[in-house]
């Protein structure tokens, strides 16, 4: 590998792992028409980890040198894994998908100021113009006036934010152990840890519903949303937060709702107009500011 592409690798990641999660709002509500909440968390965090324990049982690199990164790692699956998708899947179905999409915006803010109070980042007047530039753009682009803040989302909404809160902890501290480890390793370890409590609540879930009336369809969407829209995307983030400030893996969220935009200009023939493209340099210069390394000027 070249070194050009050895400093991209970790932007492509993002990108492909921003594409993968920007999938699930959309699924993820078609699914939970016929799937509870908790039931579609437990599927989806089991069927990683045993996606994952496969992989690395044949690689031959299962357990963890550093013993105390067992805790380490614990505590990671708790913020990145277990409150993250337990929060976001019920707040998913207690909220309008826009509201999701737009609430999103806090997760750079939280991860930034996490890792500013940990001491892991920089709170830099770059980043911050950035991550509000950025922002800014997603605003722009999903209208808050879609969005309904109605008491009836106002759960959802509240369990969405706190769903942000967790993830941006879990990128924030996450960075250390990952190198440590490895990517495929720490995340194993991570799935199987959050399985020990999702993988039951999911199954007493299941055991609620007539499972016959699960078509194979909506079968073959779980299976997506557990390996192309979380372990795959999983992996890539944490590949990327292996070589890249937290700051950067957290603003990236901010390109999800470009992809789905793009997406639905393929699929959907809908047309892209002026304030897409402002909206889009918008997003795209408050990524720049906010990966791009500034050495300063000698004086």
């Amino acid at each position: 590998m070249s070194e050009q592409q050895h400093r991209s690798s970790p932007y492509a990641a993002l990108l492909a792992a921003q594409v993968f999660f920007g999938s699930l709002p959309v699924i993820g509500k078609v699914v939970l028409k016929t799937v509870p909440a908790v039931a579609l968390v437990g599927f989806r965090v089991g069927v990683t980890a045993a996606a994952l324990i496969m992989f690395q049982a044949i690689r031959g690199r299962f357990w963890l040198v550093n013993k105390n990164d067992y805790w380490r790692l614990g505590i990671l699956s708790l913020f990145g894994v277990t409150f993250n998708q337990l929060l976001f899947i019920t707040g998913l179905s207690l909220t309008k998908a826009s509201n999701t999409s737009l609430l999103a915006v806090t997760i750079p803010v939280f991860a930034l100021t996490v890792g500013a109070m940990i001491g892991a980042e920089r709170l830099t007047r770059i980043k911050v113009v950035g991550i509000v530039l950025a922002a800014v753009g997603v605003l722009l682009i999903i209208d808050p006036r879609n969005a309904s803040f109605s008491s009836s989302t106002t759960l959802g909404d509240i369990l969405i934010v706190c769903n942000s809160l967790s993830y941006g902890i879990y990128v924030a501290i996450s960075k250390q152990v990952i190198t440590r480890n490895g990517v495929f390793r720490s995340m194993m370890w991570v799935f199987i840890f959050a399985s020990i409590l999702c993988v039951p609540l999911g199954a007493w879930s299941f055991s609620t519903i007539d499972i016959s009336t699960i078509s194979p369809a909506i079968w073959l969407l779980m299976v997506y949303i557990a390996i192309v829209a979380t372990a795959a995307p999983y992996l890539l983030n944490a590949f990327a937060l292996a070589r890249v400030q937290a700051s950067t893996v957290a603003v990236f969220v901010y390109l999800q709702p470009v992809i789905g935009f793009l997406l639905a200009v393929i699929f959907l023939n809908e047309q892209i107009g002026p304030l897409f493209i402002i909206a889009t340099l918008l997003i795209f210069a408050g990524v720049f500011l906010v990966s791009k390394k500034f050495v300063p000027a000698e004086t």
